[in-house]
């Protein structure tokens, strides 16, 4: 039997579906506070500034991701199926709507008006998904089983880009579906070895 959330945590769950939905200046804490029920002072105790909360959303998320990635590896050794485990993961993501986009990748968009320490959050995320992203690469060609047309860094950045982009692209026709079609053609060139 899991125990009940704590206050900082509901706070957090719920800051991540707001920005979700909205983004980083789609929220205040007067929504926090009326959805978890408690007043905005206990947010403010919890996390004297919304940067405070988004940057500690940001860092919890960073790590859950490379957790994620460590346990991918872990059961999967084949460099070609982590690829497709990692967009499969989103794709079933995005298709329950349980994390229908990245958080850091919505977040990306609006670099240019979150307070430094968010965007420095945001943007560590995307150093260490595409260091992540180059390695399984790199480990795959030199296995002979992925196919490089380019470095393993550069596959890595264009891979990155192509799965937030297929995210935007299901998120804006409303089509869940269109993450793996978006997806299929990359997957294919990289792992089709004929």
């Amino acid at each position: 039997m899991r125990n009940a959330p704590t206050t900082s945590e509901a706070i957090l769950a719920c800051a991540r579906s707001l920005i979700v939905t909205g983004g980083y200046n789609g929220f205040s804490y007067a929504d926090i506070a009326r959805v978890v029920g408690i007043r905005k002072a206990s947010i403010h105790h919890h996390f004297p500034a919304k940067s405070d909360l988004v940057r500690t959303l940001v860092a919890r998320y960073r790590e859950e991701a490379r957790a994620g990635m460590a346990a991918l590896e872990a059961h999967q050794p084949d460099p070609a199926a982590q690829l497709r485990a990692y967009t499969g993961y989103w794709l079933s993501c995005i298709a329950d709507a349980s994390a229908p986009i990245c958080i850091c990748a919505l977040l990306a968009s609006e670099i240019p008006v979150l307070p430094d320490d968010v965007a420095a959050e945001v943007r560590a995320h995307f150093r260490s998904l595409s260091a992540w992203l180059a390695a399984v690469l790199d480990r795959g060609a030199q296995a002979g089983l992925i196919r490089l047309e380019a470095s393993p860094q550069v596959e890595g950045e264009m891979f990155m880009a192509t799965v937030h982009g297929a995210m935007l692209s299901a998120r804006a026709y409303d089509d869940p579906a269109m993450f793996g079609t978006v997806l299929a053609p990359l997957l294919a060139r990289l792992t089709d070895q004929g």
